[in-house]
């Protein structure tokens, strides 16, 4: 008898193999509670005033939600990761291309996080790096590896901890901003311009957040599916902001951990820091694992040892010379999520046929032509770069496809006259 992967990476996920409301709602949470989202926030905190930072946050946020929770409706609708579902936009071999970069990405980040970790732990207790590099990776692996189940009991241990931990640290660090009112009238040494401001909170996820339908899929639910991912993205996600914009106004620092080491809350600043970058991570390394299992077929639980052994022997390098890389890479993954969009609500209207029955196209070049525009215009138009990557692409997709029918019936359409002639 052959044995199923409960991960299914080359097939939709089955109604029987579906999670309830709350396993849904902490996983999505474990993803969005990150490190690098309290250091935005520490940045937008230091150069707005308390009321700006609130109200870019909140609509930074709210258009990440919307973004994320459009691709979990049709997650939870088709059973399909974001790789497979890339299937009917791009071609077959065409989503080979876009599973790559979002793939390769994803370790990337993976062996930064792990860095992310060890370092501070190490300026604090004077362990050895090599080997706090070694546990968290060989740790943030096995737990990707187990999938969907251990990312849930992950998830369901690490988010209670961190808004407990972290909101007690932000309630200290608050008075020593002088409460509320003092962070009321807080203003910025160097000003951050409004539209930046927003560049900075939408693009701090939207490259994760494209990969949603690898999560959301296993939602029961197109309702739970959309609630659990719009809370993760709006409100969770807003959280890590406020975190590190009070920690930053207080003492300087963004990072929560870091705040609570001035604390002095030693203990509580490591298992924060750790379940912060282990939650995300091991979402990094289960999205990248279906992102090469759809190349190269192999089981996705194969793939994952590989990326995280890669990801930990590298995550010093990584640290060191690829964030900014990682971070150019990150304007090309919007637009992925785009055209999926753009393809499943209006291309085709709402209906995809279900994936066991589709003849894919090997490439679809109008995707890749509209994955183009949306890179182009998120590095070479004014305003807000995800938000151009967005719109560009989904624009030229529409456009594009709806010309290549008309070219298409026009041509059926004198090839039926000759006949008839």
């Amino acid at each position: 008898m052959k044995k199923v992967d409960l991960d299914f990476p080359l097939q939709a996920v089955p109604q029987g193999n579906r999670s309830g409301f709350w396993k849904m709602l902490v996983v999505m949470l474990g993803l969005t509670f990150f490190s690098a989202s309290m250091w935005s926030g520490g940045t937008l905190g230091t150069g707005l005033t308390f009321i700006q930072f609130i109200g870019i946050v909140l609509a930074g946020n709210l258009i990440l939600g919307a973004y994320t929770g459009a691709l979990a409706y049709i997650a939870a609708k088709t059973g399909l990761s974001t790789h497979l579902l890339a299937r009917y936009a791009f071609g077959e071999k065409g989503s080979y291309l876009s599973s790559f970069l979002l793939a390769a990405t994803q370790v990337g980040w993976f062996g930064v996080g792990v860095a992310m970790f060890a370092l501070p732990v190490q300026k604090v207790t004077g362990m050895d790096t090599t080997l706090l590099i070694a546990v968290a990776g060989i740790l943030m692996t096995a737990t990707a590896f187990f999938g969907m189940k251990a990312l849930a009991i992950l998830s369901f241990i690490a988010v209670p901890l961190i808004t407990v931990l972290g909101s007690f640290s932000v309630f200290k660090a608050t008075e020593t901003a002088g409460g509320l009112e003092g962070l009321l009238q807080y203003q910025p040494t160097e000003a951050i311009g409004l539209a930046a401001a927003l560049t900075i909170t939408v693009g701090s996820f939207i490259s994760a957040g494209t990969l949603t339908p690898d999560f959301a899929r296993f939602a029961h639910t197109k309702k739970s599916a959309v609630i659990t991912t719009v809370v993760a993205f709006f409100i969770g996600n807003s959280l890590m902001f406020v975190f590190g914009a009070i920690g930053a106004i207080a003492t300087g620092q963004s990072d929560i951990s870091e705040v609570m080491f001035l604390q002095k809350l030693i203990i509580p600043a490591i298992i924060v820091l750790g379940l912060n970058i282990w939650t995300t991570n091991d979402n990094a390394l289960y999205a990248s694992g279906l992102g090469f299992s759809n190349i190269t077929k192999i089981a996705k639980s194969k793939v994952v040892i590989f990326n995280g052994i890669v990801g930990t022997i590298a995550a010093m390098w990584l640290y060191n010379n690829f964030v900014g890389w990682l971070t150019i890479l990150g304007t090309a993954l919007p637009s992925i999520g785009a055209i999926i969009l753009a393809d499943y609500f209006i291309v085709n209207r709402g209906k995809y046929k279900r994936f066991e029955e589709m003849e894919f196209k090997a490439v679809n070049w109008i995707a890749l032509l509209a994955w183009g525009v949306g890179i182009a215009g998120a590095n070479f138009v004014p305003g807000i770069p995800p938000i151009n990557a967005l719109l560009g692409s989904v624009l030229t997709f529409v456009i594009v496809s709806k010309i290549a029918v008309l070219v298409q019936a026009r041509k059926a359409s004198m090839t039926d006259m000759k006949k008839v002639a």
